[in-house]
């Protein structure tokens, strides 16, 4: 991850996009963002998308203005997964101010995670260069992958679909039937799957077949151009040792199965191949 320029308050014209869950989730923390950003800019312009596809529309019409994304690390990713499949996530330097629960993935990334400091940063700070992970289906990965997704229970919006809708009908019919509490339009918790029998290739290479059950998968970024892939195999009696590698290319395919990248669960899918992209954004860190 090398710099490759310094920004100061008067290098670009900005667009900050607030992300209107950061607006209902930490008005004060936006406010202040924004007048930080606004004092050190001028001719900063600021869109408070209401959606999604506002979001979208605000990022596609930025014209030569460098974007500042306000929001949390889901719209840190919305970001990156929309210049990506616009194809022009190269030649555009995103900035962010971390607002809202879910800001682990900013942190990691070397984001302030205070709104001053964070919105200082985008004022005066430096651009790195970044790998990610690129899914068959245009999706990004900036930070972690696992399957099975960790963790107890998975909140599954009623639009996943693709193959494996018929079970996943069958388990929100269920759902429904044992547990009448009210929840949000849409969102079913379907119990998370245990251990899987899955076939993973790394560049070419077969790492694990489908004849021996995994507890889990993860990949994590590595050196420049590389991820690192760990495959914990099911330990009967005796612990059995991760096998571990390091590639360009993770393929995973076997019965239908879910993923958790970026702390967003995705799936089920029959197969997902994620190729390296070395170098392929640009974020804005704090110089120095």
């Amino acid at each position: 991850m090398a710099t490759s320029r310094t920004f100061s308050a008067t290098s670009d014209q900005l667009l900050v996009v607030v992300d209107p869950v950061a607006r209902r989730a930490d008005g004060e923390s936006v406010r202040i963002a924004k007048d930080v950003i606004g004092a050190g800019a001028a001719g900063t312009k600021v869109c408070l998308p209401d959606g999604p596809e506002e979001f979208a529309r605000a990022l596609s019409r930025r014209g030569s203005r460098r974007p500042v994304v306000v929001g949390d690390d889901r719209a840190l990713v919305r970001a990156v997964e929309l210049l990506y499949r616009q194809r022009e996530l190269a030649a555009c330097t995103l900035s962010l101010v971390p607002v809202g629960g879910a800001v682990g993935l900013a942190r990691s990334l070397g984001v302030p995670t205070g709104a001053v400091a964070a919105a200082r940063a985008v004022l005066e700070g430096a651009e790195r260069r970044m790998d990610l992970l690129a899914d068959d289906s245009d999706g990004v990965v900036l930070g972690s992958l696992r399957i099975p997704p960790a963790g107890g229970v998975t909140r599954v919006r009623e639009t996943d679909g693709g193959a494996g809708a018929p079970w996943l009908r069958t388990c929100r019919s269920l759902v429904r039937t044992l547990v009448p509490a009210a929840r949000p339009s849409g969102i079913v918790s379907v119990p998370e799957a245990g251990p899987a029998r899955l076939r993973v290739e790394v560049d070419g290479e077969m790492l694990v077949d489908l004849g021996q059950p995994v507890e889990g998968v993860s990949v994590e970024p590595g050196v420049a151009g590389r991820a690192r892939i760990e495959v914990r195999p099911v330990s009967v009696g005796a612990e059995k040792s991760p096998l571990l590698a390091e590639g360009r290319a993770v393929t995973v395919s076997g019965a239908h199965f879910r993923y958790r990248a970026d702390g967003v669960v995705s799936g089920p899918v029959r197969t997902r191949t994620w190729e390296v992209r070395e170098g392929a954004w640009g974020l804005v860190l704090p110089a120095g």
